[in-house]
Parts: C-alpha cells; sequence; structure tokens
C-alpha cells in the first residue's frame, strides 16, 4: 500500500481528551455529569430557528454566495463594527462552517512548510493540530499560572525568529477564563508590528464576558486590522453549537488567500442557516444577555465550591463558559484528577495538561454545559471526592 500523507503522519497524536474516556461509560447505568466539553447548555433561541425554518420553507435551498449570503455578511459587518470596533464592508468577511474551518484556513493560506507560529499556553489543542497540519511548527510560549496567566510581551517576544509568521490568540482565553486587557494586547501588537507578523485571533468568547470586563478586539488596535484575522462563531453566544456557522474578517490579501481555501474546501456555507444568523445578530439582545446571565450564575457557583474543597484553589474567570481551578494542593496530578473524579464521583472534567504542560495542575470545569441543578450536583460530588484525599 502507498504511504499515507506527511501532513497526517507527521503530526502530533491527537486526543479526545476526557470526551472519548466519558463516552465509554455513557452506555452504562451510571448518572454522568458531563462539563468537559465546550457545549452550551441552552437551547438555540426560537426566533433563529425559526427564521431558518422559514428560509427553508421559502426555498432558501440552493448555492449561496462563496463567502456568505450579502445580508448576512452586512449583518456582521455592522456587529464587528458596533460590537468589536473592527470597521469593515461585507466584502471583507467570509462566512465559514464554524470557527473551527475559519481557524484551518487561516492557517493553511498563511503558514508554509516550517514556518514557525506561536502558541500562549495553555491552548487550544486544534490549534496546534492544525498548525502541523498546515506543515508550520508550534512554538510554546507558556504563560505563568502566578502572574494569573498574564499576556507577557516580552516573554513571547523571546520565541521569535526569522522564521516566525504568526501568534495565535484565544481571547476570551479557552481554558483560563482570561480576559485581556489593552495594555497586554498592545504589547503583542507592538511585537507583531516590529517583526511583522500575522495575529490569529480566535475570538468565539467575544461576547460572554462578566463583571464589566471589556472585551477588546486586538485588530481594533492600531496598525492591526491588515495583518490580524479575526475569527467569530455563533457556537457559543447563541447556543447554536450543532449549527456550524462562524465567520471571519482579515486584510484584502489574506482574505483573498482564505477565499481559495475556502472554494477549494466546502466552496460555502449550508444557505438556509445563514437567516438564521442574520436573526441572532438583528434579534432581541435581551436573548443573549440573559443567557450570559445564567452563565454567570453557575460561574459564581462553582467558583464558590471549588474555592471551599480542601486543595482546590480557583480564580474568578472574566469570560468564556469555564473554570480553571488549581488543584497543586490535593498532590494529584491533573490526568489523574480528572480519572478518579470520572470514575470515583461519575463528574467528568478535562485535564488542565490537555492544554499543554502550563496547564499541569489545573483542571478545566465547564459550567456553561448543564443546568444549575446539574452543576450543583456535580460540585457536590466533586467536594466529597476531594474531602476523601
Amino acid at each position: 500500500m502507498q504511504k499515507l500523507a506527511r501532513r497526517i503522519t507527521d503530526t502530533s497524536p491527537k486526543s479526545y481528551g476526557m470526551v472519548a474516556k466519558a463516552a465509554a461509560v455513557d452506555h452504562t447505568n451510571r448518572d454522568i455529569i458531563h462539563l468537559e466539553l465546550g457545549r452550551p447548555y441552552h437551547t438555540t433561541p426560537t426566533h433563529i430557528i425559526d427564521a431558518t425554518v422559514n428560509a427553508l420553507r421559502s426555498g432558501e435551498v440552493h448555492y449561496s454566495d462563496l463567502p456568505g449570503l450579502p445580508k448576512f455578511r452586512e449583518a456582521i459587518s455592522d456587529k464587528l463594527s458596533r460590537y468589536n470596533g473592527i470597521d469593515v464592508s461585507l466584502d471583507d468577511i467570509i462566512v465559514t462552517n464554524g470557527l473551527t474551518q475559519a481557524s484551518y484556513a487561516a492557517f493553511m493560506a498563511l503558514v508554509d512548510d516550517g514556518d514557525e507560529v506561536i502558541l500562549v499556553e495553555p491552548y487550544y489543542p486544534q490549534h496546534l493540530g492544525k498548525i502541523e497540519m498546515a506543515g508550520g511548527k508550534p512554538v510554546i510560549v507558556a504563560l505563568n499560572p502566578e502572574n494569573d496567566y498574564k499576556l507577557d510581551a516580552e516573554q513571547i517576544e523571546k520565541a521569535v525568529t526569522p522564521r516566525t509568521k504568526a501568534i495565535v490568540l484565544v481571547n476570551p482565553c479557552n481554558p483560563t477564563g482570561r480576559v485581556y486587557t489593552r495594555d497586554e494586547l498592545l504589547g503583542v501588537a507592538s511585537l507583531a508590528q516590529r517583526h511583522d507578523l500575522y495575529v490569529i485571533a480566535d475570538e468565539v468568547y467575544d461576547q460572554i464576558v462578566f463583571d464589566g470586563a471589556e472585551h477588546i478586539s486586538i485588530a481594533s488596535l492600531p496598525g492591526m486590522q491588515e495583518r490580524t484575522v479575526s475569527m467569530y462563531a455563533f457556537t457559543k453566544s447563541f447556543a447554536m453549537d450543532g449549527w456550524r456557522l462562524g465567520y471571519l474578517t482579515a486584510g484584502p490579501a489574506v482574505l483573498g488567500a482564505i477565499a481559495k481555501i475556502v472554494a477549494s474546501e466546502v466552496t460555502h456555507v449550508n444557505t438556509f442557516i445563514q437567516y438564521g444568523g442574520i436573526a441572532a445578530l438583528t434579534g432581541p439582545s435581551e436573548i443573549l444577555a440573559e443567557m450570559v446571565d445564567d452563565d454567570k450564575r453557575k460561574r459564581d457557583l462553582v467558583v464558590a465550591r471549588l474555592n471551599q474543597m480542601p486543595g482546590v484553589t480557583c480564580a474568578c474567570p472574566e469570560g468564556t463558559i469555564y473554570a480553571f481551578p488549581n488543584i497543586f494542593g490535593t498532590g494529584l496530578q491533573s490526568q489523574e484528577a480528572a480519572d478518579r473524579l470520572l470514575q470515583e464521583a461519575d463528574v467528568v472534567v478535562e485535564s488542565g495538561a490537555f492544554y499543554g504542560q502550563a496547564g499541569e495542575g489545573f483542571l478545566r470545569v465547564c459550567y456553561g454545559s448543564a443546568s444549575y441543578e446539574r452543576i450543583e450536583a456535580a460540585m457536590d460530588r466533586m467536594q466529597v471526592f476531594f474531602n476523601k484525599l
């Protein structure tokens, strides 16, 4: 048999973390509480579903424009200008199959064999795999948990070499829950401009922030719009994870390159679900606010309860749907703790080490994936587990 492509054989083994382990026990009679997967608990709002069904029934079932329906891109343009401070026209936007496809297209368009791409750690594992698949070399810069995982531009700059092509940022950050400050982002923007680097900005949680935290899109900073690929999705904010609907914007040269990837890969996103995206962006903002308020209520519960458990401390997430508790005081490694919580407490959380070595000694707990009552039950079980150590 012929060999497989090197883009597969030369990349790191892929892992689904605790998701696969939890699936192995889901068919049993055990009452498993799933807090490992970044899946919204809420159902997609009714007005979004209705708009999509109406589009389907009215015959919107044929090919779309490659970059997405013009009316949809107009709504996205308005949102980016109003909320993200990025002034773009509809021609500067490509609609994608979620942020997953947006990031794949961005890496494939920007990264050549041997190019280095800086990932700050803890990182989102999918980004590492896509860098490798594009032929690039991930360069890991570990952020300091004792400094609240602050973006340190001087530390990042030490990793820059003549082969460096881009820096990847996830803001608000999965898994830490950090929302990076303007000063932190200005530091990264400055080094990107000094070294002529791209920034690939995963901002899927841009609308899930708490306590007055300000999400700032790095592309909105001076000199950054042309060198930033800004990526978003409806997955978390509008509870549309199964819809696979997202979008990106970038400078004209980069956008043209990404359009070539998209044209070869998927041609365009499903036509009628784009009408659901229009409804999401133009519909009542109160619905989004109510879902974020519910996530905040669950966040407050999780943080309070985790900080009562022996050997566990938990900073308060500024955004996202994740808590990232420190378990160094328990004496357990991250994966050992996650495995034992599944087997002994029937609660699934993710090992912090799944997000790189800077996450060792932590767990990722998704409080956005279950009801308040189920979250409360999970905290009860975890309390018993840690009390017994």
